[in-house]
């Protein structure tokens, strides 16, 4: 008999930029694995957490975020490097944005070619947005979905910390300017975001 409870999760639309199955890029934005294998390692490893009865779902910045961490089953690389005396002449910036609805911000980041060696990450972040908020910002936006899931995978993070990392300061004030924008609405909160600071002065995104 099925039933009419909503799947736990799936990975939103949002995300799908982010899966390069076959490429061979194992870089720290593009996950060189097929998404549907991918979803399912990821429901395999909530199953057996839940089967242990540990608590998978981490708080994230708001009420609708949560995050789950899990072992690294890929070959993608972390999402960031410490920002050494070696890798500091390797810095480079441009304007970005993850879809052409947001609004381009400036970025920095090391390209991951320019680095002799880089080991992949000890974790993948699932950064997990609930279907209530994506419907929210899908609206916003002018597009719509139809996956039903309760959360939907909207990020994921290749690091070597089982913990959240801070969001990027100039990510923090997008989601601040509003979902017109291509963020979430949620207020600048100004510790975490000194917090980011902190953390981003001291790595470089790995891209």
């Amino acid at each position: 008999m099925s039933s009419d409870k909503p799947a736990f999760l799936c990975i939103d639309a949002f995300c799908m930029r982010q899966f390069g199955a076959g490429s061979g890029d194992a870089s720290s934005g593009t996950i060189d694995y097929d998404k549907d294998a991918f979803l399912a390692k990821c429901l395999e490893y909530v199953a057996a957490q839940q089967a242990k009865g540990a608590e998978v779902l981490v708080d994230g910045y708001a009420p609708f975020c949560k995050h789950i961490f899990v072992p690294n089953f890929t070959q993608t690389k972390p999402c960031y490097v410490a920002l050494t005396p070696e890798v500091e002449p390797l810095v480079k910036t441009s304007y970005a944005a993850r879809t052409d609805k947001e609004l381009p911000v400036l970025n920095r980041f090391v390209p991951l070619a320019s680095l002799p060696s880089v080991a992949p990450a000890g974790y993948l972040d699932l950064i997990l947005y609930s279907r209530e908020q994506i419907k929210i910002e899908n609206a916003s936006m002018g597009t719509e979905s139809t996956d039903t899931a309760e959360w939907g995978i909207v990020s994921v993070k290749a690091q070597n910390d089982g913990f959240e990392t801070p969001m990027q300061p100039i990510t923090m004030l997008r989601n601040a300017l509003g979902t017109e924008h291509g963020g979430s609405g949620i207020p600048l909160d100004r510790d975490a975001y000194n917090k980011s600071v902190e953390f981003w002065t001291n790595n470089v995104s790995l891209v």
